[in-house]
């Protein structure tokens, strides 16, 4: 893993769901706006797997806040993760690993580029024929459990997986969803293309289920 990942190899800013480049005020919003959906009378009364994700999920927040809410973390951060060039500025925007050239990249990708192999060097007259077949290798199944529904998208967006939503609460509130819990569940692998159910909890818009 990279110094100062997260789980599921994310970043601190993937967790608040602000851009690297944010300006401190949204840090702190985005923070704060976060935080106030896993208050306890809003849980109170919610089911098991709901509480049980609720604690990982709060020491998610808490740790980008601490590691982005203070200007020099936030400034080590950036360059221990390849966000920020050493005393320069951001490498480029984004949101995720990706943007910032720290995704695992695919061996087959390099193949596939007409006339060029794996190792850079030409291929013969048959690598011009048509592209070929991507390896299609299966990946560990992200833990996406305790994480906000749009960051856990992004996260299996770059893993290739279609999410499909099991929402958990009938009546909810307007606000972005906490998963707590996702079949399959991790050491599992999946193929590109395979499907990842998660299950969403919203803060009822009443205060009784």
């Amino acid at each position: 893993m990279v110094p100062g990942m997260m789980k599921s190899g994310i970043t601190r800013y993937d967790g608040l769901g602000v851009m690297p480049g944010a300006e401190a005020r949204k840090i702190r919003r985005k923070y704060e706006d976060k935080a106030s959906l896993l208050r306890p009378e809003l849980i109170s009364g919610a089911p098991p797997s709901v509480v049980t994700a609720v604690k990982p999920a709060q020491e998610l927040l808490d740790k980008a806040w601490e590691v982005l809410g203070d200007p020099e973390s936030r400034k080590c951060y950036d360059e221990a993760v390849g966000l920020r060039r050493s005393g320069g500025g951001l490498v480029q925007p984004g949101t995720g690993i990706e943007s910032a050239g720290l995704a695992p990249t695919d061996p087959g990708i390099v193949g596939e580029l007409p006339g060029v192999d794996a190792a850079g060097g030409l291929l013969g007259l048959t690598g011009w024929l048509g592209p070929r077949r991507r390896r299609n290798r299966p990946g560990a199944v992200p833990d996406v459990r305790g994480l906000f529904y749009h960051v856990c998208l992004e996260v299996a967006t770059r893993r290739g997986l279609h999410v499909r939503t099991v929402r958990l609460t009938g009546h909810p509130m307007a606000v972005d969803g906490l998963v707590v819990d996702q079949d399959p569940r991790p050491p599992t692998k999946a193929h590109r293309g395979g499907a990842l159910t998660v299950h969403v909890w919203h803060p009822p818009a009443r205060s009784r289920w």
